[in-house]
């Protein structure tokens, strides 16, 4: 995965080599470098916090059904693929919005258009909770997440802009670190107020969390200092998805994504119904204090630029796979430790897997960061819709063995990617010319 490095020196924001003689232009360069955000530097701190509530409250509102299913069929009377529809319309509606929005965010800024998502979010979490039908449940769970597109292309986008190349990897990893806390947190609300007041009540109590993190992400989020419009223009926004594309490294970051995403959102799709089922027949408070195992992500997600420093991005990959694969088999057992083992792994692997892949997008992407990384939020929540569906079946014709040969593949799908990347890049390596002596 080479072209990574290669684009660096390029991206928007570096500092090109100056002649010595160009005092004023080598000043000017050293400023811009200088302003980009490091790790202890002026503002980091408020931006990394802003950044990790706003991924709390993305995580928190887009999986709010996720832990309730077996209420919520049980309510309307459903099967767990018609229910498992609450979480992968969300999903879905915020795979086909990311690139619109992320288009609003090179016209009118990152801030913004996360701001504006965020608002249109929470109100319509407020709303939830008043769904007549299973329809107009699934509908207002659809808008919700077609509002919660404005954030996550914006934000690593937003990174990318304002924080050192250096730093950046940790920077995302924050970012997704919030995702999973937001996940943790908002199963774990929803599953103890359920069960003492419904899945109602339990997700407007998300919503109104969501609240608090909205205005907080909007009062520490520094003004962006490298922000420059671009053009809304169609043409404009296609040829540079199309260019986004025709990359072959970045292609195999947005499968890498999609494949991961899969897993993660199949196995938590269905974890419910197997845990409130024989022979483990837990309540719904314990089931939503399963989603403690969160706080693995948030570790291997944070940790995720150590792990590349040491094992470079395709090895950081083979070890999430791998990590992935044993939770899954381990899942398997009819015991609660061992199954949830293989939670704690499949959470590691998943984490670390997305926290590599989408920083390599920013790195990658040399031109339209926001566009570059829309379309791998896309591919991510397309994966994540259809994990939740496709578990969501395979469960229901196979029991959860079922719901893990569905993650097997799909792992095997990352593995496949990742040897054929590294091919590639050998292949590249023996077309170089040799340097001139």
């Amino acid at each position: 995965m080479s072209p990574a490095s290669t684009g660096a020196s390029t991206r928007v924001g570096a500092v090109r080599p100056v002649p010595c003689s160009d005092s004023v232009s080598a000043a000017v360069a050293a400023t811009v470098q200088d302003d980009r955000m490091t790790p202890g530097g002026p503002g980091y701190r408020r931006m990394s916090l802003a950044l990790f509530l706003a991924g709390v409250a993305t995580f928190a509102l887009l999986y709010s059904t996720q832990a309730l299913l077996p209420l919520i069929s049980g309510e309307f009377g459903v099967a767990a693929g018609e229910a498992s529809w609450t979480v992968a319309a969300a999903t879905g509606g915020l795979a086909l919005f990311v690139l619109p929005m992320s288009a609003l965010s090179e016209r009118f800024g990152r801030r913004t258009v996360m701001t504006a998502s965020l608002a249109v979010a929470v109100v319509v979490g407020l709303l939830v909770p008043f769904a007549p039908s299973i329809g107009t449940l699934v509908v207002l769970r659809a808008v919700q997440g077609a509002a919660l597109a404005g954030l996550p292309a914006s934000a690593t986008a937003y990174l990318a802009e304002e924080v050192r190349p250096r730093a950046l990897i940790t920077a995302i990893g924050l970012f997704v670190a919030g995702n999973s806390v937001g996940g943790m947190s908002g199963r774990m609300i929803t599953g103890w107020v359920a069960q003492e007041w419904g899945w109602r009540i339990a997700v407007g109590a998300v919503g109104v969390i969501s609240v608090g993190c909205a205005v907080a992400f909007r009062l520490l989020l520094p003004a962006p200092k490298h922000f420059r419009a671009g053009s809304l223009r169609p043409r404009v926004l296609l040829g540079t998805c199309r260019d986004h594309l025709s990359d072959p490294l970045l292609r195999r970051l947005y499968a890498i994504g999609a494949l991961f995403m899969t897993v993660f959102g199949g196995v938590y799709t269905v974890i419910g119904y197997r845990l409130t089922e024989a022979p483990f027949s837990l309540p719904q408070g314990i089931v939503g204090s399963i989603f403690l195992v969160y706080l693995v992500g948030t570790v291997s997600a944070s940790t995720a630029g150590r792990l590349v420093g040491r094992l470079g991005r395709r090895g950081s990959l083979y070890l999430a796979g791998g990590t992935t694969t044993a939770g899954l088999l381990l899942s398997l057992a009819d015991s609660l430790p061992l199954v949830l083992l293989g939670l704690v792994l499949i959470t590691a692997g998943f984490f670390a897997g997305h926290a590599v892949a989408s920083s390599a997008v920013s790195k990658t992407a040399e031109h339209g960061r926001a566009q570059a990384s829309a379309l791998y939020q896309s591919a991510y929540y397309i994966g994540s819709s259809a994990g939740s569906t496709v578990g969501a079946m395979a469960f229901h014709t196979d029991g959860w063995s079922g719901t893990v040969g569905v993650g097997l593949l799909a792992v095997l799908g990352v593995v496949t990617i990742t040897v054929a990347g590294s091919r590639a890049a050998r292949v590249a390596a023996r077309r170089e010319p040799l340097p001139a002596h």
